[in-house]
């Protein structure tokens, strides 16, 4: 009885490592099993922390991916670990170490310091590590205990790639000994090259021109990667800041890993920028990707989330053959340190490596002073408890921080001269959120953390060019958040529940009214229902009517620029402009730009008169206190809403 329990247990045992490990139990005298870890765009993020928000997240942080790469390193034979760039900017901590501590020669950087702890065996760089200037680069990467690659951005361009200076060495060949199957061990020389989006060339002109070029990355690929065969190299790993886009090369793309998967010589593909998950569904029905088998082109592939949220793997099996070795089959994955429940909630599936959380506990104190800590002064109350109903500067200071940015970087472009509107929504206002559930910072002091209230997701800024018949139709389709209000009528319900205020945009650098009587265009989903309606009157671009063939460019974000909410104008096609910057990012730099802010709303919207009618509204309770404030509506208390909601009566 105990041997057949224990026989069971060992078989049970011995298909579960079958299962997990398919290659280590296959490999033969001749074979190797190589696990290829990768982190990417880690954006300083150590410790599971939103120092935004002000607290602990179990989504991120490479204190709990470090977990699971402790977890490979112990069960595979052969393993080693790559970080495939924008490791040193993107959270506070970043911005701490930049703006509030600095860089002097000599010193560590946390997210350096994190890397060194974990033993990472090489990197490339992001675009991200060019934000704070290459003399701060250049000191963080002076105490990496690995290298640091990148072959497409040189000091000096020569008559083609192989002759450039280029800033960090554009490839290693890295001695690796392995273990076959039958216990022997073998030298294996590892190709690792490095590649970032030409764009940074755009993204910060004012840290890089004069001083690097970049090139495209297919070029500089096919021109590396035959020297490294020469120089011996067995097997070559691209690390691919890059994302996984079309198939197609063009030059200076920014999104190259599907072509570069192409050049011939190049093994595996560690990919990232896009921020997300491969192989996984997102990347479905893609020419000349495989998302289930997470393949390019037929070659392993594999892009680790962002922040720590996956581990990248690419498991190999090399064989060696005639003295060469060749990869003779191979399974990519990408493993995550969270997963998220039916009911949105999250559950943690490792805990953090109290070593990598000790090597920066002094950082991590530090950071969180500085984002408690004022970076300017706002000279207005920034609320959104009366956001749906009249210009607001809670929106107001994010689509002034959006138009400041995008400016900036259509500086030299095709798309400068357009005229640059910016769309933002309140994304606090009440509504299933509750009646505590709003936008509210004080005159005074704004600190770091406050950007969370006024900009709750983590949305990178976009641009899209459209026309003035889209621009009517954008804000007719965030007009249906209204009912529909019978002229003349007592107490009506003003908005529809069934919309969320994100998807309520109000588009500054023009002017409008909106016209209640009229049916909604567009339904809650952005559906189109009643094609002939006109609720947005008197639309005025530079106090003239707009031109529905004119050009414009609009500021906006990722969610919004890709299709989310389905809105006229934005479903992908029309984008113009993908920054690398979050939004919160770009309102914390436009704030310590400013120094103080004055978001004082300039009433560009407002409710067309319909007199005798009235509409209710419910709000905060805490909105009495800046009730009068709101400017140009005809608002007064009503009594109590439901649920703990106010209420206020406008008249129209």
């Amino acid at each position: 009885m105990s041997f057949a329990l224990n026989r069971r247990h060992f078989l049970a045992a011995t298909a579960s490592f079958i299962a997990l490990h398919p290659f280590s139990v296959r490999a033969a005298a001749n074979q190797a099993h190589l696990r290829i870890m990768e982190t990417t765009d880690l954006h300083v993020h150590i410790w599971p922390y939103d120092y935004y928000a002000d607290r602990e997240r179990d989504t991120m942080g490479l204190a709990r991916t470090a977990a699971i790469i402790n977890e490979i390193r112990a069960e595979a034979t052969n393993s080693v670990l790559y970080d495939n760039g924008d490791f040193l900017q993107g959270n506070p901590m970043g911005d701490y170490m930049a703006y509030e501590r600095g860089m002097k020669e000599g010193d560590m950087h946390p997210i350096i310091t994190a890397l060194n702890a974990l033993n990472f065996d090489a990197a490339t760089i992001g675009n991200h590590e060019f934000n704070y200037g290459l003399d701060f680069l250049m000191k963080s990467l002076a105490r990496a205990e690995f290298p640091v690659v990148s072959a497409n951005v040189a000091k000096e361009l020569g008559a083609d790639p192989t002759k450039d200076v280029t800033l960090v060495p554009p490839y290693v060949i890295m001695d690796k000994e392995v273990t076959d199957g039958a216990g022997e061990t073998h030298a294996l020389k590892i190709g690792l090259i490095g590649f970032v989006p030409p764009q940074i060339m755009n993204w910060d002109r004012r840290h890089l021109e004069g001083n690097v070029n970049a090139r495209d990355i297919i070029e500089s690929a096919r021109a590396y990667v035959p020297v490294m065969k020469e120089q011996g190299a067995d097997i070559i790993i691209a690390l691919s800041h890059s994302g996984i886009a079309e198939a197609a090369h063009t030059d200076f793309m920014g999104n190259a890993s599907v072509p570069l998967a192409a050049v011939d010589g190049i093994d595996a593909v560690l990919t990232g920028h896009h921020h997300n998950v491969f192989p996984s569904s997102t990347y479905e029905n893609m020419e000349a990707v495989d998302a289930a088998a997470g393949t390019i082109h037929g070659k392993p592939a594999a892009m680790g989330g962002f922040w720590g949220s996956h581990l990248g793997l690419i498991d190999l099996m090399l064989e060696q053959s005639g003295g060469e070795w060749r990869v003779v089959s191979h399974m990519s994955e990408a493993r995550p340190i969270s997963k998220r429940n039916e009911d949105r909630s999250i559950t943690a599936l490792v805990e953090s490596d109290q070593m990598v959380l000790d090597s920066v506990a002094d950082v991590h104190e530090a950071t969180l002073a500085y984002v408690r800590r004022a970076v300017g002064k706002t000279s207005a109350p920034l609320h959104s408890y009366f956001a749906l109903v009249a210009d607001d500067p809670s929106v107001q200071i994010v689509s002034k921080a959006q138009s400041w940015y995008v400016a900036e970087m259509l500086k030299g472009t095709e798309f400068a001269a357009l005229p640059l509107l910016s769309a933002a929504a309140p994304f606090k206002a009440g509504g299933r959120g509750g009646p505590e559930y709003y936008t509210d910072v004080p005159v005074g002091d704004v600190a770091i953390k406050n950007v969370a209230d006024l900009y709750l997701y983590p949305n990178t800024v976009r641009a899209v060019k459209v026309t003035g018949a889209e621009v009517k139709d954008w804000l007719e389709r965030s007009a249906g958040i209204f009912n529909q209000v019978s002229p003349g009528g007592a107490d009506q319900v003003l908005l529809n529940p069934e919309f969320p205020s994100y998807n309520f945009d109000v588009i500054d650098g023009v002017q409008y009214k909106i016209d209640l009587s009229q049916p909604s265009k567009y339904g809650p989903r952005g559906e189109l229902i009643n094609p002939d309606a006109n609720r947005i009157v008197d639309l005025t671009f530079n106090g003239a009517p707009l031109d529905p063939n004119a050009d414009f460019v609009i500021a906006t974000n990722n969610y919004r620029a890709g299709g989310g909410g389905n809105f006229p104008g934005a479903d992908g096609s029309t984008t113009i402009f993908e920054a690398p910057d979050t939004n919160r990012d770009v309102i914390v730099r436009y704030i310590v730009e400013q120094g103080t802010i004055n978001p004082t709303a300039d009433d560009n919207w407002s409710f067309m008169e319909l007199p005798g009618t009235s509409v209710l509204f419910d709000t905060g309770p805490s909105g009495v206190n800046v009730v009068s404030d709101v400017k140009g509506v005809d608002i007064e208390p009503a009594g109590d809403g439901d649920d703990g909601f106010a209420r206020y009566r406008i008249g129209l």
